[in-house]
């Protein structure tokens, strides 16, 4: 049974940590006090420059490949992620697990094909089913388990985000569920639900597109698109041995878009 959570040397994973909100929230958790574990699947040099800025925090980082869409391999990945912990801070576990990676495809009505749709189940649903699944024995009690949705699952945008959106919902209901399964353990499990972010997510519009930048800055209480640091901020808050109350939440971080 894995041992208490502690403050000190706490032990973050997040995969898909080498860009976009990911790396946000990776630095987000160095900043706050925490050592990283970070996952690519093809950006080794991208998550290499990402060690470097979370070292020039003052914190400790490794970046360990994975494939989130091939389950087949996740056993393997916990095995190297308990010796790579081990070697590296002299701990059987890890603190926070954050369930980051993942992408966007097109799918509206009349285009929408069936390996499309299997593609995003598998990175947004049954990776992060299957990948919890294999590496809750390494959390230690009283961690924290963050799990990513999207605005989109609350409000609609454009059609074509309507399965990547459906998909999401479904990993909402599934932390809740999973909240409920490891609360004796005493760890936590939410979602954090990103609003209109300035990323290349979908090509980049949200944060290159002037146009599209103030149609979403007029429906968001706050009056601009977010950028990636309001998300990893968000990500390191609800990862605070601070936050050990707040469980089988969706914590949305949109500025109040579409309220």
């Amino acid at each position: 049974m894995p041992t208490q959570t502690h403050d000190f040397h706490r032990i973050a994973l997040v995969t898909g940590g080498n860009r976009g909100l990911g790396r946000s929230s990776v630095l987000a958790l160095a900043a706050s006090g925490t050592d990283v574990v970070l996952t690519y699947r093809s950006g080794e040099q991208q998550a290499t420059g990402v060690i470097a800025e979370v070292v020039a925090l003052g914190r400790e980082a490794v970046a360990l490949q994975l494939d989130t869409t091939e389950p087949d391999t996740f056993a393997e990945f916990a095995a190297t992620l308990h010796e790579t912990v081990r070697t590296r801070w002299g701990r059987d576990n890890i603190d926070v697990l954050v369930n980051n990676a993942g992408f966007a495809r097109l799918t509206p009505l009349g285009g929408t094909e069936a390996a499309t749709v299997a593609d995003l189940v598998a990175v947004h649903f049954t990776g992060v089913v299957l990948l919890t699944q294999e590496l809750a024995p390494l959390l230690a009690d009283g961690g924290r388990i963050i799990n990513t949705s999207t605005g989109l699952a609350r409000f609609t945008g454009d059609f074509g985000y309507s399965v990547y959106a459906s998909v999401k919902g479904a990993v909402e209901v599934y932390t809740r569920y999973l909240a409920k399964e490891l609360g004796p353990r005493r760890i936590t499990v939410n979602t954090i639900a990103p609003g209109a972010t300035g990323t290349d997510f979908g090509g980049g519009s949200l944060r290159d597109d002037r146009t599209v930048r103030e149609h979403i800055g007029a429906v968001t209480a706050m009056g601009h698109v977010g950028v990636p640091d309001d998300i990893g901020t968000a990500v390191a808050a609800l990862a605070s041995p601070a936050m050990g109350w707040v469980t089988g939440q969706r914590v949305e971080a949109s500025g109040g878009m579409n309220l």
